[in-house]
């Protein structure tokens, strides 16, 4: 059974867009929404590495976990980090910029990979708030901005430009929302 019943309508659009790709590995949180997410996708074929990334891993809401905005938009605290457009700490949890941290090592880590194994097209399962972030990183789009919905994820167009000092950056080239705008997080 899938952890959100209601995302079914558009994980099979998902499936549907994602049917004819073919990728040379798979980066996927090992948190189970998107392992799931990965496995209803049918993307991973056989002789593809993939790859359960604890980097890839939502946002860590620490002490607002579980909570709705409800039960959160009172404290003062909360206001702060929606004001602060989640570059404040959440009490027990992670600032947005832990979270680009913890995503630049990932993409320190997939460019390597690149070079080592000669990767051109990897597909990434991840969560809302990693997208969002993502987002924001190559289309410049703010917090609010960056925001995506069940069963929609993001196509980017990457290219790692390695210095001579042996550092490098990621460029973007293109994005688009896949499949368009439908009701897990991809």
């Amino acid at each position: 059974a899938l952890l959100f019943p209601d995302a079914e309508e558009g994980l099979l659009t998902l499936r549907k867009a994602l049917m004819d790709e073919r990728f040379d590995a798979i980066y996927a949180s090992d948190l189970g929404r998107c392992q799931q997410t990965l496995a209803w996708s049918q993307a991973a074929k056989p002789g593809i590495p993939v790859y359960a990334e604890p980097r890839l891993r939502e946002l860590d809401f620490g002490e607002y976990e579980g909570k709705v905005y409800d039960e959160l938009k009172e404290l003062p605290h909360y206001r702060a980090w929606i004001d602060s457009a989640g570059e404040l700490q959440i009490p027990g949890g992670e600032s947005s910029g832990q979270l680009r941290e913890r995503l630049d090592a990932w993409l320190d880590d997939v460019a390597t990979h690149t070079q080592q194994y000669g990767y051109q097209k990897v597909l990434v399962v991840t969560h809302g708030g990693v997208i969002r972030e993502l987002r924001r990183r190559f289309e410049t789009l703010d917090f609010w901005e960056g925001i995506v919905h069940q069963a929609q994820g993001r196509r980017w167009q990457l290219a790692y430009q390695a210095g001579e000092d042996g550092k490098g950056e990621w460029q973007c080239n293109y994005s688009s929302a896949v499949p368009v705008q439908v009701s897990a997080t991809l």
